[in-house]
């Protein structure tokens, strides 16, 4: 039962209703206007015309309509062709007339409306044909509301998750924004500039330009969610020198890139939150001095990107650093966004004891 309430759309129901409704009233009138211009005097009443025809024959054709709504929403789902579709409904609309007879004549019989005794299949089979072709364009009139509906439904939840998509990417965007300017790596910087218009000036301008490039890549580039690998180790640059002027002589910096790759996309901005990390939590009083290594490289049908250090192990683990990173949440929400669960993001310490730690992502070539 669970298995069938999935493919029940009472709305649907109701618009199927709606409509064979309003042909209800439509036939009535029609009857009423030739029973006004050519009266006979020996028609049906009209209880008998609203019991015996019009109630039962929206009663049938209701309850057949909306096993075919259930129907036709199972054979869409199962990606049946349209020819063997077609096919289908074509038997289904002769059927319905037949299933209308049946329940007229079965009404009429218990009832007593009809006399079993004078009951003639023939002059029921004539009954049945001579509104076969109305049936057939009922049913597939019926048969367009229920494809309309299923297509306009599919459209506008199509519709809202691309709206729901979008907001999440926008609003994905505004905190790799506010991950990637930390007040604490401005205030460094600008700091280190402070300090350098004294000791180099020459020094101190080169920071400011890369500083201006740096922050112009990230909030007044495209709104692409993947850029060239290129992009990425060119707006990567900038931030790299401003690393080495803080940091001077006590980070060393080595970039391993398979230059066959890019042309390759990758997430914007993937690597800096990556060495971020490798330098916060590289440093300490037992390794004051620092190499990262960043590695590009292509492995079977994946694009591997690594950035190791030989610093300080890791005493938590890799979802507790998720957790209380900001800039490696945001870019494993991004990860998800892009590529659903076809990739791959952790951080560990090396196979070497206090060897360092190493930060791999994994994404679809």
């Amino acid at each position: 039962m669970p298995r069938i309430k999935k493919y029940i759309d009472l709305k649907l129901i109701l618009l199927l209703a709606g409509f064979y409704t309003l042909f209800g009233i439509i036939y009535i009138g029609k009857i009423a206007y030739f029973r006004h211009h050519f009266s006979r005097g020996n028609e049906e009443s009209w209880r008998d015309i609203l019991l015996y025809t019009i109630l039962i024959d929206w009663l049938v054709v209701v309850i057949y309509m909306s096993l075919i709504a259930i129907s036709t929403k199972r054979l869409l789902n199962r990606n049946y062709p349209w020819e063997k579709i077609i096919i289908i409904h074509t038997v289904l609309s002769i059927l319905i007339g037949f299933f209308i007879r049946v329940a007229f004549d079965l009404f009429g019989i218990l009832s007593g409306y009809i006399d079993p005794a004078e009951y003639e299949v023939q002059e029921s089979l004539h009954r049945f044909m001579s509104v076969i072709d109305v049936n057939f364009l009922i049913y597939f009139a019926m048969v367009f509301i229920i494809y309309t509906y299923y297509y306009l439904k599919e459209v506008k939840e199509n519709e809202k998750q691309r709206n729901l998509l979008e907001t999440k990417l926008v609003n994905t965007r505004m905190k790799m924004l506010s991950s990637q300017l930390q007040p604490h790596f401005l205030f460094n910087t600008l700091n280190s500039i402070s300090v350098l218009a004294d000791l180099d000036p020459a020094k101190a301008r080169d920071t400011i330009a890369d500083l201006s490039d740096f922050l112009r890549e990230i909030l007044y580039s495209s709104d692409e969610n993947e850029i060239t690998l290129e992009k990425e180790l060119r707006t990567l640059e900038y931030y790299l020198n401003i690393l080495n002027v803080r940091f001077s002589g006590d980070l060393r910096i080595r970039k391993e890139i398979d230059e066959s790759l890019l042309h390759k996309k990758v997430p914007a901005l993937v690597l800096q939150p990556l060495i971020e990390n490798s330098i916060k939590h590289g440093y300490n009083y037992d390794h004051p001095e620092l190499e990262v290594v960043i590695t590009v490289k292509a492995e079977r049908k994946e694009l591997v990107i690594k950035v190791e250090n030989n610093g300080a192990s890791l005493t938590a683990g890799s979802s507790d650093l998720m957790l209380k990173g900001l800039g490696l949440a945001n870019l494993n929400d991004r990860l998800k966004n892009l590529y659903g669960t076809s990739y791959f993001f952790a951080i560990r310490n090396k196979a070497e004891a206090g060897a360092g730690v190493e930060t791999v992502v994994r994404i679809p070539l």
